[in-house]
């Protein structure tokens, strides 16, 4: 098939790729199946092999392409599949040609290797990009870290968090992000509306990154690519900025926008920070509101089901009694009898606030902490998360839906805003 050329159907169809040419699939609500038939071909960075078949999931995107030439079979409906000339894969993989010439001189060295930032406005493809340097690293034998600051999205765990994990192997086409070692901190929104705790984490998180580059010198010379919002201007712009500095990022790569690009130029000039402007991917298109609220109960359900259903989700209850509940922020700083005339208290955003159980818990998913005391919680990391399925106010218990049977590794829980209506439970 020649470029660009497109098409929506049912049946099983075969497209030759010449070299440097990308096969994109967007699939229908069914999902599909693609097979490398021939030649050598990767999909965000990870290696295909010859014969190997990788599905599409219901609504998701995938982009085949291929060095060398390929040929590919798609099979199942699709939304529509097109092959496209006009790619920055080989950008990408320059880019990480510089990477890793760097992590090689680390390594040497016994220095640290760099620190990637990706950055950019909404739905310019900055985790794909991400994807695809953790992959290339992997498989020129690194294991950099991965770090997720996107609240709206959770590519780690769930979304309301900001996460990091090492990746050790080739990023699973169908299984996503690795959860072996994951560390996460529970924000509770998808949104940032209290700042001070957002940087607070990523504070702590910059902590944890300082200390496993200090005690493992393949982790140092690995170092980490970060995907992060797709807030840019006033306060989302502060809050780059604080990530940057709060993760010692070194390398700072913008996509698809050349305003932040000379905007991030002039603020980070006379740092040894770079910045490095990279293209657009053709294939990235603006996700609706709805797309994006179907992909957010998708991460929920992968959660405590599995990214294919192999999970099978505990139903428990626990008393009132038994458990602690938490939130941060929103408390009150000081009395209006300590402040200046005329001037109003503000809210504490880093205060732990007790939480009285009710039927406002539904349909909620708490963190489960591995803070044991109310002083803890600001500076732990989260154990994982239960999910709400009912509230029984008379009897002061609560029945909540665990990815695994047993008892939970703590019974001090954080409550945030996040809400996931899950169907058929």
């Amino acid at each position: 098939m020649t470029d660009d050329d497109r098409t929506t159907t049912t049946d099983a169809q075969t497209f030759e790729l010449e070299p440097e040419q990308e096969l994109r699939v967007e699939c229908a609500n069914d999902g599909a199946r693609v097979t490398l038939v021939d030649g050598t071909a990767e999909c965000f960075g990870a290696e295909i092999a010859r014969g190997q078949t990788i599905s599409c999931k219901p609504g998701k995107k995938m982009a085949i392409f291929t060095y060398h030439g390929a040929r590919v079979e798609v099979q199942g409906k699709v939304e529509i599949a097109y092959v496209a000339g006009e790619t920055p894969m080989v950008s990408y993989a320059n880019t990480h040609s510089v990477l890793h010439a760097k992590r090689d001189a680390a390594k040497a060295a016994g220095a640290e290797g760099p620190r990637v930032m990706c950055v950019g406005p909404t739905d310019v493809g900055k985790s794909t990009v991400c994807s695809i340097l953790c992959n290339y690293a992997t498989r020129a034998g690194y294991s950099p870290l991965y770090v997720d600051l996107d609240l709206g999205q959770g590519a780690i765990t769930v979304p309301g968090t900001i996460g990091a994990a090492p990746i050790e192997s080739q990023i699973d086409l169908e299984e996503g992000i690795p959860l072996e070692m994951p560390l996460v901190y529970y924000y509770g929104d998808l949104t940032v509306n209290n700042p001070d705790y957002y940087k607070n984490i990523v504070t702590r998180l910059g902590n944890m990154l300082d200390q496993r580059s200090k005690a493992n010198d393949e982790a140092r010379a690995a170092g980490c690519v970060v995907n992060t919002m797709g807030w840019v201007d006033g306060l989302g712009l502060e809050l780059l900025l604080h990530a940057r500095e709060a993760l010692n990022i070194d390398h700072v790569l913008v996509i698809g926008q050349e305003r932040l690009f000379g905007q991030l130029q002039q603020k980070l000039a006379g740092t040894e920070c770079q910045v490095f402007r990279l293209q657009k991917s053709g294939g990235v298109v603006e996700r609706t509101p709805e797309y994006r609220r179907a992909s957010r109960d998708r991460m929920f359900k992968e959660y405590f089901y599995g990214p294919t259903g192999e999970f099978a989700p505990a139903s428990q209850t626990a008393y009132f009694s038994s458990i602690s509940l938490y939130r941060i922020g929103g408390g009150p700083r000081a009395p209006s009898s300590a402040l200046p005339i005329g001037q109003q208290p503000s809210t504490d955003p880093m205060r732990v606030a007790p939480v009285v159980p009710s039927t406002s818990l539904l349909h909620s998913v708490l963190a489960v902490s591995h803070g044991k005391t109310q002083g803890e919680l600001l500076s732990s990391n989260v154990a994982g998360f239960i999910y709400i399925t009912e509230v029984d106010m008379v009897a002061k218990k609560f029945t909540y839906l665990s990815p695994c049977p047993g008892d939970l590794p703590s019974s001090v829980f954080l409550v945030g805003n996040l809400k996931w209506l899950a169907e058929g439970i």
